[in-house]
């Protein structure tokens, strides 16, 4: 059965009866997509020295992130329940060592049906986690904080920058 779009509440993956549901994408056209996320881990002193020297007990922690992170991008169907396999065409993370912390960005494209913002926020938090755990030797304390979109491109609802305060 075809998706009829939203249910009376307005939510597209509720239908009428209250229930979840994965939208049908498959009568919308395939067009070229890119959704970015940013992420925080919030450290130590210690723990940005130990990264910044390359002493982290368990190696290097930056590598094992970034490669987590793309991982994790390809694996987001499998982790999300309602979002859509997608074809993840590319998927860039790059980490940032600042003085509190690590600064993590994913973009994330693809030629497919349907957003991909998903892919890059998976993308961002398991690199995250990644981290935290490559340096809880040094700091039991890391948080990961401000997980967001920050940028969108392609699809129906067109492109979206997060704006800066």
């Amino acid at each position: 059965m075809a998706d009829t779009g939203a249910s009376p509440s307005g939510l597209t993956h509720v239908r009428a009866d209250g229930t979840a549901h994965m939208v049908d994408v498959s009568g919308k056209p395939v067009t070229a997509r890119r959704a970015e996320a940013r992420g925080r881990v919030l450290l130590s002193p210690a723990a940005v020295a130990a990264l910044r020297d390359g002493t982290v007990p368990k190696g290097d922690a930056l590598a094992v992130a970034r490669i987590a992170g793309i991982q994790a991008a390809k694996r987001t169907p499998e982790l999300v329940p309602l979002a859509h396999p997608v074809a993840v065409h590319a998927v860039e993370v790059d980490l940032t060592v600042v003085d509190d912390g690590v600064d993590l960005r994913a973009e994330v494209r693809t030629a497919d049906r349907t957003g991909i913002e998903m892919e890059a926020l998976t993308a961002v938090s398991v690199g995250a986690l990644a981290l935290v755990d490559m340096v809880k030797a040094v700091d039991k304390h890391a948080r990961i904080t401000d997980v967001r979109v920050t940028a969108k491109s392609g699809g129906r609802s067109g492109d979206w920058v997060e704006e800066t305060p």
